[in-house]
């Protein structure tokens, strides 16, 4: 079974892509072939959009539409669609107006400029800091870190960082644990007088050799027995130092950088 389903804003359309993922994502044995459609901001691009919404419901396929579009008029001329359409805005503003007694702004985009200049610095200046200590590029960086992720390759260090960043603020640097490293039972030197901030990450190993299959197939570093050996060797090395980890195995970046937070205590910073 395969549905579409659309999410459409005057803005980036980066809340209404993040609602209904939340929502689709509970119906696992649907298929949803998802599309964005930002900054529709004029009645003659919501008209387009309505034409290629009736379009697919006229063939059969009535599509899902979340909307956070703030302008009333284009909401008008996209409530025209035949769609089964979530009005986000209109759902949840109307009550929260009537809670506080007073109306809302409605402006576009407003949850992501938010008004605070300095929490969107710090979030960039977090971006830089993950993008320049990458795979222990810059180790003589990590006395400003709030976090330093280490574990094999492939096991979701770097995206990790960069969600940290860009979501919370968190500086966060990563070190990949090679096979060099885990056969002396000891954390590198590098990492030594950072323990406090090591957080590890590890996966399963056959989802492991998967990953690393798509990146250098049939090579002995994608090997099912070196994946084996090098996640045995990291997960008894984070219990010998006992550096709190995580298994990233089911997780989305999302979970794996929420888990993080929760497990270390970090407060956001943005």
């Amino acid at each position: 079974m395969k549905r579409q389903a659309f999410f459409i804003s005057d803005g980036t359309g980066i809340t209404a892509e993040t609602l209904g993922h939340s929502l689709l994502a509970q119906f696992e044995s649907i298929e949803f072939e998802q599309v964005t459609l930002p900054y529709i901001d004029s009645i003659t691009k919501a008209q387009e959009v309505v034409t290629r919404l009736n379009d697919l419901a006229q063939a059969g396929s009535r599509p899902i539409v979340f909307d956070t579009i703030v302008n009333q008029d284009i909401r008008d001329e996209i409530s025209k669609a035949d769609a089964f359409k979530v009005d986000i805005f209109a759902t949840f503003l109307a009550p929260l107006e009537k809670e506080l007694n007073m109306g809302s702004s409605y402006t576009v985009g407003k949850s992501h400029v938010g008004g605070d200049n300095k929490s969107y610095l710090a979030r960039i200046d977090a971006v830089n800091f993950a993008l320049d200590n990458d795979d222990g590029s810059k180790i003589k960086h990590y006395d400003k870190a709030d976090i330093i992720l280490v574990g094999v390759s492939r096991s979701g260090k770097t995206p990790s960082c960069l969600y940290l960043a860009l979501q919370f603020g968190i500086k966060a640097a990563n070190y990949p644990l090679t096979e060099e490293d885990l056969g002396n039972g000891d954390l590198p030197k590098a990492l030594q007088a950072h323990k406090h901030k090591l957080f590890g990450l590890t996966i399963d190993p056959e989802r492991l050799a998967a990953i690393r299959n798509e990146r250098k197939a049939n090579s002995r570093y994608a090997s099912l027995n070196q994946c084996y050996y090098e996640t045995e060797e990291v997960e008894m090395l984070f219990q010998r130092m006992n550096i709190p980890f995580l298994t990233t195995t089911d997780l989305s970046v999302e979970e794996i950088s929420t888990r993080i937070m929760v497990d270390t205590k970090l407060n956001r910073r943005a």
